[in-house]
């Protein structure tokens, strides 16, 4: 992924704004350290700091066609980019070796109905300059991955800012908003369009198919193989926990049965990345001796993987804070808590060598994860809730995983969050979800990889692999991240913050922050560092707090610890 930023329709001087404009892409080059690009064409201004993980050789952006009247600057990756160059109508002549050109040429063909067509993370930005007033199409991939926000200015409404980041926009723009998922931003009538439309995205509407075991299993598998895309070294993030060291346990067969055979040019899958570096490395981060650096040793000794174990102490936690919350642009407590330590051990995967991971995002949303699911009145509330986590994705765990690794230019791709994945997954009935004090939240995605459970329906072909995973690991019970890493962060935090806000501060936080009041000294001290870093009043419309659901009467600390069912035991 890389850090994009664009003006389009610019009210004064394009050129005399090249620089300005340049200084706000370089808040952006920790996401694309590896070069940056600027294209002003008219009265607009087109940038990119890039992460080469893809056609590093030829794939310099902003990207443009032969006579430079469509100009592109994309953070993402195009999975289904060999297919899609198959399926353009005219010949086209490629510029570089990147997935994301495809874009460009598909766009020239069918307009606004590329977005629609792409299997990716991305968000992106195109200038079409072919006719006598530019247009400006953007757009954000399905589920929020990638980040991206629009800004605009009171005085100016007809100029449009694009950035990765809100750290682009806030000293500029007076008026900034995310970037809705799923949607298309347009010029020609200034609004955004809805492109992503699957049938499960209504969550009133409740799903009736039972679950089939191997096609979810099979769906997950696919969308772990299409994502080990990569020219450059790669591993995954390994917490000991059932959605990571599910992920990982895929990644290494995948790597291994693609190593074995030859590659073909006519191959849907770019696999390009486990042939150059077959061996999966695998990386851990926590306090000594924390639940997750002691689950991830024994999985990574399971698969085999060249593992990675990082430590940080407590005060090197609450030191790298501050940073965080610039980086993550957020005052949530929930995110704030898990983003601290993958901050951390992302800058030491990125002292490896390593650019890319895969990760565990997405499964507690999909399949109701989280141990608070265990209060869902019935199986429809179940569903409803966990089709409101997936579609809010882009305000928490999303922003986490991609904000947290980009600080330091590591790419985070979340497999869970395939749209074929999240095609079978979110139209299983809820009934096959849910989960009770006899049933292990997400019971089915550990059964469909369980060689023990008769209707998984293996193959004698998988089966001759042997089982996925160690079973105490396939049915370890949910950790939050930041409760995994070590339960005394999470408490330390909360100490950390009594020390630094008064009584009388939070009796008058009300007064203080009106708007969002904080509810604790831990998110009162947050809500503090946010808005030292981001004082402009449009910096806040963004910010979304993740809270379980108290109305089910669990606990209102999002720590999965503070539900009563973590100390529950399962059969």
């Amino acid at each position: 992924m890389c850090g994009i930023f664009g003006v389009y329709n610019y009210y004064g001087d394009s050129h005399a704004f090249r620089q300005r404009a340049l200084d706000l892409s370089k808040r952006l080059r920790h996401r694309g350290p590896d070069w940056s690009g600027c294209v002003v064409a008219d009265n607009n201004i087109v940038c990119h700091e890039r992460l080469a993980i893809v056609g590093i050789d030829t794939g310099a952006q902003p990207l443009t066609n032969e006579d430079e009247s469509i100009i592109l600057t994309v953070n993402g990756e195009i999975y289904n980019h060999r297919a899609l160059e198959r399926e353009l109508k005219n010949p086209s002549k490629f510029m570089t070796h990147s997935d994301c050109e495809v874009i460009l040429h598909l766009y020239k063909e069918i307009g606004s109905e590329v977005c629609g067509k792409l299997d990716g993370m991305f968000s992106w930005a195109l200038l079409d300059r072919r006719a006598e007033k530019s247009r400006l199409l953007a757009a954000r991939d399905p589920i929020g991955i990638t980040t991206l926000y629009i800004g605009r200015i009171a005085a100016h409404p007809e100029t449009v800012f694009i950035a990765s980041e809100l750290k682009a926009l806030n000293d500029e723009c007076d008026q900034i908003e995310e970037f809705p998922p799923g949607h298309y931003f347009d010029s020609t009538d200034g609004q955004f369009h809805r492109y992503f439309k699957p049938d499960w995205w209504d969550p009133e509407r409740i799903p009736t198919a039972p679950v089939d075991y191997p096609r979810l299993r099979q769906s997950l598998v696919a969308a772990v193989r299409k994502r080990l895309m990569a020219e450059v070294p790669y591993g995954v993030l390994l917490s000991g926990g059932l959605d990571s060291s599910l992920i990982s346990s895929i990644a290494v067969r995948e790597a291994a049965r693609i190593s074995a055979v030859a590659q073909s040019d006519t191959e849907d899958v770019d696999s390009r990345g486990t042939r150059y570096f077959p061996r999966i490395h695998s990386f851990s981060v926590g306090l000594p001796g924390a639940p997750d650096l002691i689950a991830a040793r024994k999985v990574a000794q399971f698969l085999k993987t060249a593992h990675h174990e990082f430590t940080y102490t407590i005060q090197e936690g609450l030191d790298a804070v501050a940073d965080v919350i610039y980086h993550l642009e957020t005052y949530d407590v929930t995110t704030i808590r898990a983003s601290t330590p993958m901050y951390l051990m992302s800058r030491k995967i990125k002292a490896t060598g390593v650019k890319m991971v895969l990760s565990g995002e997405g499964a507690d949303e999909v399949f109701g994860g989280y141990l608070y699911f265990h209060y869902a009145p019935t199986a429809s509330e179940f569903h409803k809730e966990a089709v409101k986590r997936v579609q809010n994705l882009h305000t928490s765990d999303c922003l986490r995983a991609n904000k947290s690794t980009m600080a330091w230019g590591l790419e985070a791709r979340v497999p869970f969050l395939d749209k074929e994945f999240l095609q079978v997954a979110m139209n299983v009935r809820p009934e096959d979800k849910v989960c009770s004090k006899d049933i292990m939240e997400k019971a089915i995605i550990r059964r469909a990889f369980d060689v023990d459970f008769a209707d998984a329906g293996f193959t004698p072909e998988e089966l001759d692999q042997g089982p996925y995973l160690p079973r105490d690991v396939l049915w370890r019970q949910k950790e939050q991240f930041s409760d995994g890493v070590g339960y005394s962060w999470i408490d330390s935090l909360k100490e950390w913050a009594a020390g630094r806000v008064s009584d009388d501060q939070m009796a008058s936080a009300s007064q203080r922050f009106p708007h969002d009041t904080p509810e604790t000294k831990e998110a009162y001290l947050y809500r503090q560092i946010f808005e030292q870093r981001f004082p402009q009043p449009a910096c806040l419309q963004s910010v979304v707090r993740w809270i379980p659901r108290t109305d089910w009467g669990c606990s209102a600390d999002p720590s999965g610890r503070a539900q009563k069912i973590h100390e529950q035991s399962y059969e």
